[in-house]
């Protein structure tokens, strides 16, 4: 009787907890295709048709337009140094100055060299003088000796001595005219090195050869130089200067083809908000065989010294503006086994899947060359609990503060 009692009170608990079970079971959420026929929370846009500019990006890197080492070209000691390390200077600044007196003693005796040489040369134009004067002398004395000699007055010895002499006055006269003209060659020599030993005295004034930014000072006053030998100092030019970067091979050709329209316009951003605005210059005349990249070269006014040689900096250029270009945002573009994708939400409110030709980026959106067209709406939010034809509940736009909230949650998370 007992055991038979305590069966029958298993069996109704067993049947409760069973039925419990199902009423749980019935009163939860629904599973499979009952869930996925509710609409999906999302956000969406409409796919918009912009003007989109065709840019080239690259990193630049700022090069000097024109880099000068400075040497000395006399040997000496370094007297002076005229600027301070880091400091621009001017065409014709003065930067150093030699010792100038073994300079100075050298013109000196140049020019006392040249004056004896002008002493000379005109005591040996006197002696010419006075020797035409001997000789005309000797020449008339001569010829009245020889008439004599027809008369007989004068016997033909005297007559040759009296010949003779002449001929003595006449070669006296042509040595000293070879001594003037020696005596003149002597001044213009001493001329030519009175001017070299002055031109040797204005090197010791070593002056900027172009405007531009001094380096380290490498030698200092005390310091003896060769000539042409240590570098005085590093002059860079750095208004203008150029900016180098270098693009896909591929793109040369519109390089070269909206070159030649007008020259293009190049962006350098240094850092921060600062930019500086320059034009294209140079075109290199070769691919580099190891990179496929080709060279170019962009100059720059740098007003503000904003460039400096040596730095890397962001580089763009804009080729042409794009009309009616198809653009979304960047979120909306999924990418899937077989390529790019969006989901398009029909006018039923459902979606569907999309293939598209994602051409490039621009800013924060994505420039797309086919499969969609403009005033499409593409989700922008929620694409992972979507299925094609699910139906969507598209939310309304987020503000600017609930985006950066919703992004520090994400980033968070």
């Amino acid at each position: 009787m007992y055991l038979h009692r305590f069966h029958s009170v298993a069996a109704a608990t067993l049947l409760g907890i069973g039925l419990f079970g199902l009423v749980a079971c019935s009163s939860g959420k629904p599973k499979g295709p009952a869930f996925a026929m509710g609409p999906v929370a999302v956000r969406a846009v409409s796919a918009a048709s912009s003007n989109v500019p065709l840019e080239i990006s690259a990193i630049g890197n700022v090069e000097a337009l024109s880099t000068v080492d400075i040497k000395a070209r006399v040997a000496g000691q370094v007297r002076s140094v005229h600027f301070q390390e880091g400091q621009d200077v001017r065409a014709g600044d003065v930067l150093f100055e030699l010792d100038q007196v073994p300079f100075l003693d050298a013109i000196h005796e140049v020019e006392a060299n040249l004056a004896r040489d002008i002493a000379l040369t005109a005591q040996a134009k006197a002696n010419v003088v006075k020797d035409q004067a001997v000789l005309k002398s000797a020449q008339a004395q001569a010829n009245r000796a020889l008439a004599l000699e027809k008369e007989g007055i004068y016997s033909k010895e005297q007559t040759e001595t009296v010949v003779a002499t002449s001929e003595s006055n006449q070669a006296t006269l042509a040595a000293d005219q070879a001594a003037v003209t020696s005596s003149e060659a002597a001044v213009r020599a001493d001329r030519a090195r009175l001017e070299d030993a002055r031109l040797q005295l204005s090197y010791t004034i070593i002056r900027a050869p172009m405007p531009g930014r001094t380096g380290a000072i490498q030698i200092r006053p005390g310091n003896l130089v060769k000539d042409n030998d240590a570098t005085l100092v590093t002059l860079l030019q750095t208004q203008p200067i150029y900016v180098s970067f270098s693009v896909p091979q591929q793109q040369l050709s519109d390089v070269r083809r909206f070159n030649a329209e007008r020259p293009l316009e190049v962006i350098a951003l240094p850092g921060g908000d600062a930019q500086e605005q320059g034009k294209l210059k140079f075109i290199d005349n070769a691919v580099d065989l190891n990179t496929g990249t080709i060279k170019l070269k962009a100059v720059f006014a740098n007003p503000n010294h904003r460039l400096w040689p040596g730095q890397f900096v962001n580089v763009k250029t804009q080729l042409t503006l794009e009309p009616d270009r198809v653009v979304v945002p960047t979120q909306t573009v999924q990418t899937g086994p077989n390529g790019k994708y969006v989901w398009v939400m029909a006018s039923d409110s459902s979606v569907s899947i999309r293939p598209v030709n994602v051409l490039r980026s621009w800013g924060d959106k994505s420039v797309i060359g086919s499969g969609l067209k403009a005033g499409e709406t593409v989700i922008t939010e929620g694409q992972m609990r979507l299925a094609p034809g699910a139906k969507v509940h598209v939310l309304k736009p987020q503000t600017p503060a609930e985006a950066t909230a919703s992004n520090n949650q994400a980033s968070g998370s």
